[in-house]
C-alpha cells in the first residue's frame, strides 16, 4: 500500500471516528442551567470541546486504522469472506 492511500484512508477513519464520537460528553444549556443567547438553539452545546474529541477521534482513528491495516497486510477476512451474493455456491 502507498504512503498516500494510508494517510488517506487514515483521514477517512479519522474523520468517521470524530463523528462517531461527536455526541459523546456534550451537554445542553438546559442541563448545564445556562441561559440561552437570544436566537441560540435549544439543543446547541455548551460545553463544546473541540480539542478534546480531537484527541479521542485520533486515538479511535489510530485503532481502527491499525486493525484494518493489520487485515490488509494478514488477510484474516477478504472480500470472498464478506461476499454475500455467493453464498448458495459455498453452501453445498
Amino acid at each position: 500500500m502507498r504512503p498516500i492511500s494510508i494517510l488517506a484512508i487514515y483521514m477517512l477513519f479519522w474523520v468517521v471516528s470524530a463523528f462517531l464520537l461527536l455526541p459523546i460528553g456534550v451537554r445542553t444549556p438546559d442541563e448545564t442551567g445556562e441561559t440561552l443567547v437570544p436566537g441560540q438553539a435549544t439543543s446547541a452545546p455548551s460545553n463544546f470541546r473541540p480539542g478534546r474529541l480531537a484527541l479521542m477521534a485520533t486515538g479511535l482513528s489510530l485503532i481502527l486504522f491499525g486493525l484494518f491495516y493489520a487485515n490488509y497486510v494478514e488477510g484474516w477476512i477478504s472480500v470472498d469472506d464478506i461476499n454475500l451474493l455467493s453464498w448458495h455456491n459455498r453452501a453445498g
